[in-house]
């Protein structure tokens, strides 16, 4: 039985590595970093620094909102954990395999179709085309896109494209998804639908997600944690933990909400 036991323990303890975390006193699971930003700052040739340091940590399975102002460096910060971009001072950890990246634009190639775009960059990963097919179909129907699959970009709405765009981010296969405003151009019945749809992708994906936005009911929807980038020069100078309450009792998530538009909207007053 003691034998037994210990190769149970062991074969939890492996799974729980695999899943990129470990088992706390309290049962609950302290995930590994995925991204780490240590002083991280950019300035572009001599102008004004428009990053300074940027200290945080975000874990394997976590779904983080980076909010603040239009123009406070939330894009230049996402582009650099991508490494489109590399900072000026400051130090970071990030997946070695990168990151995956959806826009605000869907950027949808014109003459493929939704399942053509998607498998367009798993070619790119160097998987067969047989294997590209069924592949790219699987996630479309993660998005509920499946009989959408043989339509063209100009033939959908622009929710539609928006997740084909989230399809082909996720055929990327990478652990990291970064998301610039993906659903700010969107009306606001549709925006709460992929709303819906997102949240219900990254629970059956696990993917770590960093989400750009400057609507805080958004992120208060969507993120498990809220980060707040000062205007520029863009530091984090608050930040907020989105519990499970705040997601089923609308008041808590009202005040919340309210909680964080002040301190934004006191932000955007003291760098007017």
């Amino acid at each position: 039985m003691t034998e037994t036991l210990t190769q149970t323990q062991a074969l939890a303890a492996e799974a729980l590595a695999a899943a990129g975390g470990r088992r706390t006193e309290n049962g609950q699971q302290d995930r590994a970093p995925a991204v780490v930003l240590e002083n991280v700052g950019k300035r572009f040739g001599a102008g004004p620094a428009v990053l300074e340091d940027i200290n945080a940590t975000v874990r394997q399975g976590e779904f983080v909102a980076l909010l603040g102002a239009s123009g406070c460096g939330k894009s230049t910060l996402l582009n650099i954990i991508s490494g489109l971009d590399v900072p000026s001072s400051g130090a970071l950890e990030v997946p070695s395999d990168g990151a995956a990246f959806m826009f605000q634009d869907a950027s949808l190639f014109p003459w493929l179709s939704a399942r053509g775009n998607v498998e367009l960059a798993l070619k790119l990963r160097g998987v067969g085309r047989a294997e590209r097919r069924v592949r790219a179909g699987e996630l479309l129907e993660l998005v509920n896109l499946g009989n959408a699959a043989d339509k063209r970009p100009h033939e959908l709405s622009g929710g539609m494209r928006q997740r084909v765009a989230l399809a082909r981010s996720l055929a990327q296969d990478r652990a990291l998804l970064l998301m610039d405003e993906p659903f700010a151009a969107l009306d606001a019945i549709t925006r709460d639908l992929l709303h819906n749809e997102l949240e219900r992708v990254w629970k059956e994906t696990g993917r770590t997600i960093i989400f750009v936005t400057h609507n805080v009911r958004e992120a208060v929807r969507l993120g498990q944690r809220v980060l707040l980038l000062s205007s520029r020069p863009g530091t984090v100078v608050a930040e907020w933990q989105v519990s499970e309450e705040h997601r089923t009792n609308a008041a808590k998530a009202v005040e919340l909400t309210g909680d964080i538009t002040a301190r934004l909207r006191e932000e955007i007053r003291r760098h007017a």
